[in-house]
């Protein structure tokens, strides 16, 4: 089976992503790779640099209670469409909803959630705006062309 890769490896961002579920276990990087059922450094390994391998990432999220493509995906491998909840569960947020989610459920702070909540509604409806202005000057275009293309065809046609 060829590797499915979306990025090379980046232990940095593989830590980011497990260092908060250990927190939240209250488990050591030893504990955890055990209880994985990993031997006793693996996690003490990726953080280091080594890839984990793909099962190693399905035990660890299945041990951590996490979707396994988003351990695949901090990974560095792409996600695999047996783990897509949407594919089982019609009501369950596309993976990068669910992750961008999960990110702001792990800012604890309530006050500077609710702020970063504020700022993203903000991003996004100036995106929506700007979309929406892009259409309509994209439909106004369409049409203007349209009439040139009309009139063109009537003035061979006359």
């Amino acid at each position: 089976m060829p590797k499915r890769r979306t990025r090379s490896y980046n232990a940095e961002r593989f830590r980011r992503f497990v260092e908060p579920l250990l927190a939240q276990s209250n488990e050591s990087y030893r504990q955890a790779s055990m209880a994985a059922g990993l031997d006793e450094t693996a996690i003490s390994r990726y953080f280091g640099g080594t890839q984990p391998m793909r099962d190693a990432c399905i035990a660890l999220a299945d041990h951590f209670g996490v979707n396994p493509n988003e351990m695949l995906e901090a990974a560095g491998y792409e996600p695999l469409h047996f783990f897509d909840r949407r594919l089982i569960d019609p009501n369950a947020l596309p993976p990068d909803i669910d992750q961008l989610t999960g990110e702001i459920m792990r800012i604890e702070d309530e006050e500077m959630r609710k702020e970063m909540v504020e700022a993203l509604r903000r991003v996004l409806r100036i995106q929506m705006q700007m979309m929406e202005t892009g259409i309509r000057r994209g439909m106004e275009r369409a049409g203007k062309e349209a009439a040139s293309a009309r009139a063109a065809q009537a003035g061979t046609s006359g």
